[in-house]
């Protein structure tokens, strides 16, 4: 069920006094046309944050690109990434980016947080730009719904998903090793994220409600907010700890499940979505901050001989939990990293770290998997530069993660993270639908948003 709320691009073009303009003076430029000469015109649109400068810097990099623009609700960030950009256009307000300058860009980086995804990067389709998106792509679960439907809708358009670990060796090597079958018949899947919701520190608050207080200096907390509803600033929440927000981000969970569960879905197309979730957590009041500690079984209905049973399931660690090496059958030693995907088969057992190492276990012993037999060779190249070649029309083996694939990555950890909300009940989910059946309260809660009026998601088709 599509939210009220959407803004249709028909209404949306009727109400834009700049629009109205522009179609005044011959129409909107063609979906996905890039301008004579190759170069490829980028607004960045959240320029430092947390990965925003990583991004900017990287798809600049790119010897056919310009940033030709920069939008940012904090000044002193717009000040800061105006030094590297000096000829750019700059604005606080993503809507004045597409109404007045939307003649002067091809594509956009969409790099703000999690909560705004949906509206911007619909937007952006809406209006003919190609867009590089951070993860995890969409807030709500009808979200996961709006921003497809948008990417359908503009099949010319090159999307990709800020999961640039895919650039290793080790991870590509895993989806092929997955494909051929090294495995044996899949029994299930095993992902541990490391730290927590509430860990602290750089990227995560601590948990902690803090009295409210005025925003810092030089910051649009009305413009931050975007589609939520308002409510006071408080302390470690906008700049980088908004991940730690019910309404702003989705922990350490769905901060990490693209990096972790990008070989899957690539791997196993059978894996469309999730039927059934269930999240285990001694979190109780989730009113501002997600869940720690939480342990998660999202359940897939899968079909063919690539898998040992009818359904497969994803265990979820946060906060440091891990899965029993003994249990996996792979004995005593020391775990490759903190932050994993394991899956199991009835032959072998692989473990991945993000970049490496690519373990795999076969009768208690461990096997580097890039000596496996007949691997290709992983040469290596900049995920980056592999959409802007992709948005300029050139051919290249090296796109991963467009947002079909990063949003079926989204949706298991969207999943956990709400699921939380009822800690220990069974939620079945159907996508279709966008609703748990047998969960009423769990489909009026944690499905969708209300959004503030002039921030809703556009409606390109």
């Amino acid at each position: 069920m599509a939210s009220p709320l959407i803004v249709s691009r028909r209404d949306f073009v009727k109400t834009t006094t700049t629009a109205a303009a522009g179609l005044a003076l011959g129409g909107l430029p063609a979906f996905g046309s890039v301008r004579p000469g190759k170069q490829l015109r980028v607004l960045s649109i959240g320029v430092i944050g947390t990965i925003g400068g990583a991004d900017r810097n990287q798809i600049n990099s790119h010897p056919q690109t310009e940033i030709v623009g920069l939008c940012d609700v904090d000044g002193s960030a717009l000040e800061q990434a105006a030094k590297d950009h000096p000829d750019a256009f700059t604005c606080n307000d993503y809507r004045e980016a597409f109404d007045r300058y939307g003649n002067r860009f091809d594509a956009v980086i969409v790099a703000t947080p999690d909560h705004s995804h949906c509206s911007i990067m619909t937007r952006a389709l809406a209006d003919g730009k190609h867009v590089y998106g951070q993860k995890p792509l969409v807030h709500e679960l009808e979200e996961l719904d709006t921003l497809s439907k948008a990417v359908q809708a503009r099949p010319n358009l090159v999307t990709q998903t800020g999961a640039q670990r895919i650039q290793h060796a080790a991870r590509r090597a895993a989806v092929d090793v997955l494909k051929r079958g090294d495995l044996g018949k899949v029994v299930e899947v095993h992902i541990v994220f490391g730290g927590g919701a509430l860990s602290g520190g750089h990227y995560f608050a601590d948990g902690v409600l803090g009295d409210p207080i005025e925003p810092p200096a030089g910051f649009d907390y009305d413009l931050w907010l975007c589609g939520a509803q308002y409510e006071a600033c408080r302390p470690n929440m906008v700049k980088r700890q908004w991940r730690s927000w019910w309404k702003y981000g989705g922990g350490q969970i769905a901060d990490w499940v693209v990096h972790l569960t990008d070989v899957l879905f690539y791997a196993f197309p059978e894996l469309e979505s999730p039927m059934q979730v269930c999240s285990r957590t001694p979190s109780r009041d989730l009113s501002y901050f997600h869940a720690d500690r939480v342990l998660s079984t999202l359940t897939y209905p899968v079909s063919g001989d690539r898998f040992a049973n009818s359904t497969c399931n994803f265990y979820f660690y946060d906060t440091h939990l891990k899965p029993d090496r003994g249990q996996l059958g792979i004995g005593d030693g020391e775990w490759p990293s903190g932050i994993l995907t394991i899956v199991v088969g009835e032959d072998a057992t692989l473990v991945l770290g993000p970049e490496g190492p690519l373990e795999i276990w076969r009768d208690g012993e461990k096997t580097d998997g890039l000596t496996l037999p007949d691997l290709p060779e992983y040469e290596q190249f900049n995920h980056w530069h592999a959409w802007v070649d992709t948005a300029l029309g050139k051919e290249t083996p090296h796109r991963w993660m467009p947002f079909e694939i990063g949003l079926r990555c989204t949706e298991p950890g969207l999943l956990a993270v709400k699921a939380a909300k009822f800690p220990g009940q069974v939620l079945n989910w159907d996508r279709q639908t966008l609703t748990f059946p047998n969960h009423a309260e769990a489909t009026e809660t944690i499905v969708r948003r209300e959004y503030r009026r002039g921030f809703a998601p556009v409606d390109a088709r």
